[in-house]
Parts: C-alpha cells; sequence; structure tokens
C-alpha cells in the first residue's frame, strides 16, 4: 500500500486536511506550513493523486454534517444525542451555518452517505457524534483530508484530531467510589461494547476504583449490552438471579439502566432497596424513572456547542492548531441509591 495522506500528515504533524489543501496549493495555509508539509511529502515519496479537486475557497453559505453512529435503532431513541444536536444547531444558527444529519444502519450504509456528501461538494467539515475503533468513516475522512471533529477520545491520530470530550475514566471512578462511599463492596458495571471509546473508559474506571479499593473485578459482574434489545440480557438476568449478585451497578448509559430496572422489577428486586443504581447522561429518561436515577451529568448539550464552534473556527481557519476540549461531570443525587450495611 502506497504513502497516503494520513501518513503525510503524522509524518508533517498537521491535520489531513491541511495536507489536502497544500496538495490544492489553497493560498489559507501559510508558507511555512506549506514547506513543512511538502518536505514531509518529499522524504515520504508521496505523490498527489491527477484526481485531486480544485483548490478550495471557504463558500459563503458553510454547511457542517453531524454524524450518527451506525445503528439500526437504539443511537436514534438516545437522548444523548438528541441534547448534542441541539448544542450543535443552537451554535450554527448563531453562526449562520447549515447542518444536515447523517446516519445509516451499519457502518457501510453510513459510509456510503458520508461518500454521497463528499462528492456534492455541499459539506465543509463534519461532526462526528462517536469515536470508535477501526472507523470506516474516519480512514475515509482521513485518506481524502476532509475535516473532521470527533466528539469523544480519537481511536487513531490524537495529536492531529480536534475533538471534545468527557474524562470519561476518571467519570466511571468517581461514579464507582460513590458507591464504595455509601458501603457497597459487590459493585456491577452494565456498558456499551468496549469498541466504542466512551464506554471502554468508562469501564476502565471502574476497574481501577475497583483496584484502588481492593476489590476484586469479577468478570461476571460486568457485561456489555449492544444497545435495550441486546442479547447479553440473558447473562444480566442470571447475575441478578445469583445469590452473590452485586448490590448496586454503574451503567454507562441511562437507557441501559431502565433494561436493569425493568428486569429488577421482574424479578421482585426493589431499588433502591435490593439494588442500587448509578447511571451515565442525565437525560429526560433518569428524571421520568421511578425512582428517579442518580446520574452522571456529561453536559452533552456543551458538547455539542464545543464541536460546532470548533469545526467552524477551523472552516474558517485552517491554520488553527488541533486542539481537544474536556467539558466536565458532575454527579446529580436522586432516589436510586442507599447507603449498604451487609448482613452478618
Amino acid at each position: 500500500m502506497g504513502v497516503t495522506v494520513k501518513d503525510v500528515a503524522k509524518y508533517a504533524g498537521v491535520s489531513p486536511s491541511t495536507v489536502s489543501r497544500v496538495c490544492n496549493n489553497n493560498p489559507a495555509i501559510s508558507a511555512e506550513t506549506q514547506d513543512k508539509v511538502r518536505r514531509a511529502m518529499a522524504e515520504l515519496g508521496y505523490v498527489v493523486p491527477t484526481a485531486a479537486p480544485e483548490p478550495q475557497t471557504v463558500p459563503t453559505v458553510k454547511s457542517i454534517a453531524i454524524v450518527l453512529p451506525p445503528s439500526d435503532r437504539d443511537a436514534y431513541e438516545n437522548a444523548f444525542y438528541l441534547k448534542a444536536i441541539r448544542g450543535i444547531s443552537q451554535i450554527c444558527n448563531q453562526r449562520s451555518v447549515a447542518s444536515t444529519v447523517v446516519t445509516g444502519s451499519n457502518d457501510h450504509e453510513l459510509l456510503r452517505s458520508i461518500q454521497t456528501l463528499h462528492r456534492s461538494g455541499r459539506v465543509d467539515g463534519f461532526i462526528l457524534l462517536y469515536s470508535k475503533r477501526d472507523d470506516f468513516v474516519v480512514e475515509y475522512l482521513c485518506e481524502h483530508g476532509l475535516l473532521y471533529v470527533v466528539v469523544g477520545k480519537p481511536s487513531d491520530m490524537a495529536g492531529q484530531t480536534v475533538c471534545i470530550d468527557n474524562d470519561n475514566l476518571l467519570a466511571g471512578r468517581e461514579a464507582t467510589d460513590y458507591l464504595y462511599d455509601l458501603g457497597h463492596r459487590r459493585i456491577g458495571y452494565i456498558g456499551s461494547k468496549n469498541d466504542y471509546l466512551y464506554a471502554a473508559d468508562r469501564r476502565a474506571g471502574y476497574q481501577l476504583s475497583l483496584l484502588l479499593h481492593q476489590l476484586p473485578a469479577k468478570p461476571e459482574y460486568s457485561v456489555e449490552m449492544e444497545g435495550v434489545h441486546s442479547s447479553a440480557v440473558t447473562h444480566l438476568e442470571r447475575l441478578l438471579d445469583s445469590p452473590e449478585r452485586p448490590t448496586a451497578f454503574v451503567v454507562s448509559d441511562d437507557m441501559l439502566a431502565l433494561s436493569l430496572e425493568r428486569l429488577c422489577i421482574q424479578k421482585g428486586l426493589r431499588i433502591p432497596d435490593d439494588v442500587s443504581i448509578i447511571a451515565f447522561n442525565n437525560s429526560l429518561y433518569a428524571q421520568l424513572t421511578s425512582p428517579q436515577l442518580t446520574a452522571v451529568d456529561i453536559n452533552s448539550y456543551l458538547l455539542g456547542q464545543e464541536a460546532a464552534n470548533q469545526i467552524i473556527n477551523h472552516v474558517e481557519n485552517p491554520n488553527l492548531t488541533t486542539s481537544k476540549v474536556v467539558v466536565p461531570h458532575r454527579i446529580i443525587e436522586r432516589s436510586s441509591y442507599r447507603r449498604w450495611e451487609e448482613k452478618p
């Protein structure tokens, strides 16, 4: 496989979109940056494709694509994405930027949608509302030097990717610490697939808390679910039936916490008397349940606002340095927990 735009960007310490603009002789790129990129191209032996697009100028009316994760159902029912999109839309409206939402039931369908938008020439940048390993979409954006912002932790080229994120490892640890301080020693974890990096970090934070408190990290206490319709519900049912079931759970998403609540009710377990819960996202679902969920508020609205500001700023000024914005989280206490004392 030959040298790619992504290789040149990494070697030169710039973004793939900057390399693309240099290839197109874009006058917005400084002479110093152009020299650095062209040296990298020469040293790596990169050849500009003959079908390279014409030099681009910033259009009068800018347009941003908001990319949801590939899903045939669950992503579109999750309040996190709705709040993030609302934050993005507010900033786009304030700055007179159009926006469109891109979806797909699987990786290939989503990639086809991205390719169609790219070929249309109507989109200046992409906001990815997710980050996962081995993502076809990110590979395509990098290979074509397209500008994008990730909401989450980049899976690759972290130093050259603009991202907006929470400290999910710290949040996972603090959520577990919270239950430990209430007296819980059998603490379970329910999370999304580890392919998504926010879920992997929250799980790692949970495991770190157990380690620091010298609690065993039992594999059966950790349940990975693709969504509320996941086949892993059977594993969770067996865990709740166990005489050594957890007395509390950290749950990486409000919607998964609803599944846990429903199963507890079916099995005659009371919340919080028998099982305490702390969930993530603090969506409307957390407030509509009975009892209401204690939750880690990751401020998804602000995540969306910051992502929109970053992508627009980088469209308007291609020489901006790559940045990472960390949005703070906080624990909202409600009624889904209680102090726990082990029976003698």
